[in-house]
């Protein structure tokens, strides 16, 4: 077994050992102390100094088993403590070894979302057995070693507790301090919040810290406050750290995580640090070792101040003559990649494929296939897109999504409209990749300024000020969005399932139940989504944990819950009406009515790329993969080369292997990697735990032993998978974890040959998407990402829809895969169409719920993905598509008025893949019995002279049989069915 032990001059250490998974912690926990029993007789008595960082030791139960694991039932058990426990058992097997198991537990709830329940004490022993124990019973058996089951599950050193004794003691020593520091290094991550390690004691209040780096490394450590009263701002600040010669280590290359660094939006952040009477804070820091620092000894001093106290811990840092390549991140283990939280990288917005530089004429700003007009007031006066209802190309043609301009409505309390003034639109800023202007307008009571902008992927984002200049009364502010009834066809979001919008819609604010701000409406090639928020917005939680962090009810738009959303037809016009009711304003109160726009769709569908691009979703051997014509293969976590969920480094060698064999083959290869939650494999966890709400989420704890024994409280835990026991925490919102995944992606796309990422579900905004795609597609990488995501129309998601949730990520997702709890049989084509196709957006997708219906995706362009959906194998249509020839064909789906090819019964739909002098029909029918069809073809549009055609179903196994129908034959198909007809 591997011993870990240190050399301690004071006391003797217990050895602390790694069990090597010798036993089954499912039944008998993760620790356990090994006992030598050399007395006589059959009582054995020895007390564990355990000292444990869990609560209440007394309540759990205890197992004792001799060497060759048979459980001992005569057991009884004395002074049960944190510090340390006594234990009487029968020594079954004479002298010799036995195992006292102290935290066993039983896994409840269900495989992926367990829940540990430690098992209460039991009384088994025999009462004669019993009555042997006497008061001044000797100790006859010794403690030789604690062990956990593995290294990963051990205490030692840092979750060791200091006795209540010692700790006492060395508060008294250091009377008349408001704080103590303890300088860690970064191997040993602070851990405990309320109890000091043995080790500190051990090593005494230290006013100094050295360690060692690399040239161009980044060195972590930490610094340790123990409050000895309750502390506010608490802030590390660094001098310059100087060699012998004279050489500098600049303090502005020296920083704490816990209190600066930089947001995921590229502005500054600030944290003010307390820390309550008798906890630890753990101060990360870091020293960005310059490339060019001279080898040597530098010093230095860090200091620690709170409420006006300081202390001051001397730095000894010797910098060695090796270079470290890439700033040492190339060995997280080292917590050289705490730097990430800080990164920039990709902020600059800068245009991405396939998207144009914006160009603005007078107050038309155009965009990649759209263009806003302004109205003097600053706001929409038409936006317009220029995409064919087939959604493959651009033209000319205008599609109107505005019946009359966008603008608000304040009515005052005798009814009447207020009037404004406006300064007139002002451009601030005309770049390629953004265009912002600004307007102010000015009435008797209020004032309205606006600040807008356009980005080159049709996003608009709105900031609203309404600044009362006197006493007010509002009967109603509204909002009014005016539509052109052809590009408000559907719609999908606030409670709506998407399809076909609603004659009429009224909708009320409900964030405590519903993941609801806004909505998309729209036709397949004009469409608007609109979503209504105020300053205070802060990013919900997603998947299942929706009510865990609901979103925020917008002072303005949601006035107390007064304020809703209709939506009302009449002959010109659709029009959308956020209106938030009566309200009073004192003069000067200030309200934000800020609102996001989308312009849809975000470029033409690549139908290319959708032939082209074959994935495989599992990790198998490439030799194997490459025979089923798959051409992307997706790698999920909990494999051997990308095991831990949302934390692709720890075997990023195997992965690189595997990609570069890939590689060689023809085939690209992308991982499983998001935001949401993250593994407890992550070097960094602790250091990221010192950082309080930041980077977890808050929440009642639980789940998987490892996070109750060594997170303890105040986390959600998240998926876990059993084989590897990986066990995930949830990560909390917008924060600086995504500057550490965009830097990571980086990484894994220059050093490990990652051809993009697999994308379950999104826990980040637009920002963060646009960064990775950037650093996704650097160096001409594909930077391929799919987005998948399950229905999120159900009570713990807030009753979303994943298009509407998602949108925002679209402008640069290549792929859509919205799988699980998507009824393809229940549900019309208009939901296909707007809630899982993509098209309406530009893109495409595939198919995933009990493997889809390959007859109506097909209508779509879409298959399911292999192997991943039981009996669903999309390779024959696979080989059809190739046979045919579909790559390079015109798709022409049947939403478009010029789709050559319809049946006579509006329940069976047909799509049409046109070549030169031939075509491929698809056929589905959502018809509610069998049905037979005729096909009313126009065989001008198809390009095919009708007396030469000739119609055949080319046998696809498990979709059709083989078989030839004249222009005239009447199609018989199945309910649910359809065909895959070659025109010739």
């Amino acid at each position: 077994m591997c011993l870990i032990t240190i050399s301690i001059p004071l006391t003797a250490q217990i050895k602390y050992s790694d069990g090597n998974d010798s036993w089954n912690p499912n039944q008998l926990g993760n620790h356990r102390a090994v006992i030598a029993f050399s007395g006589s007789g059959n009582v054995a008595k020895t007390t564990i100094e355990w000292r444990r960082r869990d609560t209440n030791p007394e309540l759990k139960k205890i197992i004792v088993q001799d060497a060759s694991g048979k459980e001992i039932q005569n057991i009884k058990t004395e002074n049960i403590n944190r510090e340390n426990g006594t234990i009487f058992f029968e020594p079954i097997s004479g002298k010799g070894t036995y195992y006292v198991y102290y935290m066993p537990y039983v896994d409840e709830g269900t495989a992926n979302y367990p829940k540990g329940i430690y098992q209460k004490p039991e009384d088994k022993a025999n009462t004669e057995w019993v009555s042997k124990i006497k008061s001044n019973f000797k100790e006859n058996a010794a403690v030789t070693e604690i062990q956990s089951v593995n290294a990963f599950n051990s205490f030692y050193p840092m979750e060791v507790i200091a006795t209540a004794s010692e700790t006492s003691a060395l508060v008294a020593k250091n009377s008349g301090n408001s704080f103590l520091v303890f300088p860690e290094d970064r191997e040993h991550s602070i851990k405990l919040k309320s109890d000091i390690p043995q080790r500190w004691i051990q090593k005494g209040v230290q006013n100094s810290f050295a360690d060692t780096a690399m040239k161009g490394e980044y060195l972590a450590f930490q610094l340790g406050v123990y409050a000895l009263e309750d502390l506010k701002n608490v802030k590390v600040s660094f001098t310059n750290l100087v060699s012998t010669t004279g050489a500098t280590i600049e303090a502005k290359d020296i920083s704490c995580i816990n209190t600066d660094g930089t947001r995921y939006d590229g502005t500054p952040f600030t944290n003010t640090v307390s820390v309550s009477k008798g906890k630890i804070q753990a101060m990360w820091c870091g020293i960005d070792v310059p490339q060019t620092a001279a080898a040597g000894t530098y010093n230095g001093k860090a200091t620690v101040t709170a409420d006006g106290k300081s202390k001051e811990i001397n730095l000894q840092i010797t910098v060695s003559n090796e270079v470290t390549k890439n700033g040492g991140i190339d060995s997280p283990e080292k917590m050289t990649r705490l730097k990430w939280l800080n990164s920039t990288l990709a902020q600059e917005n800068t245009v991405i494929a396939p998207y144009t530089p914006l160009t603005v004429n007078n107050s038309e700003i155009a965009l990649l296939g759209r263009k806003l007009i302004l109205s003097p007031n600053g706001f929409p006066a038409q936006i317009q897109t220029f995409f064919t209802p087939e959604m493959t190309s651009v033209t000319t043609k205008a599609n109107d999504i505005l019946s009359a301009p966008i603008d608000f409505h304040f009515v005052d309390a005798s009814g009447k409209e207020v009037q404004w003034k406006n300064s007139g639109v002002k451009f601030t800023k005309k770049e390629a990749g953004i265009v912002s202007w600004e307007n102010t307008a000015t009435s008797k009571s209020v004032q309205m300024d606006v600040n807008a902008s356009v980005e080159f992927d049709g996003f608009v984002h709105y900031t609203v000020k309404v600044t009362a200049l006197e006493d007010v009364a509002f009967n109603d502010i509204n909002f009014q969005m005016p539509m052109q009834p052809t590009s408000a066809k559907y719609m999908m979001g606030l409670g709506q399932k998407g399809g076909d919008r609603p004659a009429t819609f009224d909708w009320k604010w409900d964030v405590a139940h519903k993941n609801q701000d806004g909505a998309w409406i729209g036709a397949v090639n004009s469409g608007l989504q609109f979503s209504l928020r105020d300053e205070k917005y802060s990013r919900p939680l997603n998947t299942n944990f929706y009510l865990q962090k609901p979103l925020l009810l917008p002072t303005s738009w949601g006035n107390e819950n007064k304020g809703g959303i209709t939506i009302t037809p009449n002959p010109k016009s659709v029009v959308v009406n956020a209106y938030s009711g009566a309200r009073t304003m004192k003069k000067g109160d200030v309200l934000y009515y800020n609102f996001n726009l989308l312009i849809t769709p975000f470029h033409t569908i690549n139908t290319d790329f959708q032939w082209d691009t074959k994935f495989y979703h599992k990790y198998s051997p490439i030799d194997s993969i490459a025979k089923t014509g798959a051409t992307v293969i997706n790698i999920h976590h909990a494999n051997a080369i990308n095991p831990y969920i949302n934390y692709p480094f720890i075997e990023y060698k195997k992965m690189k292997s595997y990609i570069d064999e890939a590689h060689q083959k023809g085939l690209k290869v992308k991982i499983y990697n998001t935001v949401r939650e993250v593994s407890n494999k992550a070097y960094e966890t602790f250091a990221l735990r010192s950082l309080g709400h930041e980077i977890y989420s808050p929440g009642k704890g639980g789940g998987f032993s490892w996070l109750q024994e060594h997170v303890g409280d105040d986390y959600i835990a998240a998926w876990f998978v059993p084989e590897i026991k990986d066990a995930a925490i949830v990560n909390s919102g917008m924060n600086r974890w995504h500057n550490y995944y965009v830097e990571g992606m980086n990484w894994l796309t220059q050093n490990v040959g990652i051809d993009g990422i697999y994308l379950d579900d999104v826990a980040f905004d637009r920002i963060t998407m646009k960064r990775i795609k950037r650093v996704l597609t650097k160096d001409g990488h594909p930077g391929i990402i799919d987005l998948h995501s399950a229905n999120q129309y159900n009570k713990s998601d807030g009753f979303n829809n994943s298009a509407n949730l998602y949108m925002e990520h679209f402008p640069y997702i290549n792929r859509l895969w919205f799988g699980e709890y998507f009824d393809y049989e229940k549900n019309q084509p208009d939901f296909f169409l707007t809630e899982v196709s993509g098209i309406p957006f530009g893109l495409m997708g595939e198919m995933l719920q009990d493997g889809g219906n390959p007859w109506r995706g097909m209508v779509y362009g879409m298959t399911n993905r292999l192997p991943w959906s039981d009996g669903a194998d999309p390779r024959n249509i696979w080989k059809l598509w190739d046979s045919f020839g579909i790559k390079g064909s015109e798709m022409i789906g049947y939403w478009s008025e010029n789709c050559p090819v319809k049946t006579n019964n509006d329940k069976v739909l047909a799509t049409v893949y046109k070549k030169n002098g031939t075509a491929l029909i698809s056929i589905a029918s959502w018809a509610d019995a069998d049905v037979n069809v005729k096909l009313n073809i126009d065989w001008k549009k198809l390009g095919i002279n009708p007396a030469k055609a000739t119609i055949t179903a080319p046998e696809v196994t498990n979709f059709q049989p083989a078989k030839t129908f004249t222009t005239k034959d009447e199609i018989p198909v199945s309910k649910g069915k359809g065909w895959l007809l070659i025109v010739k």
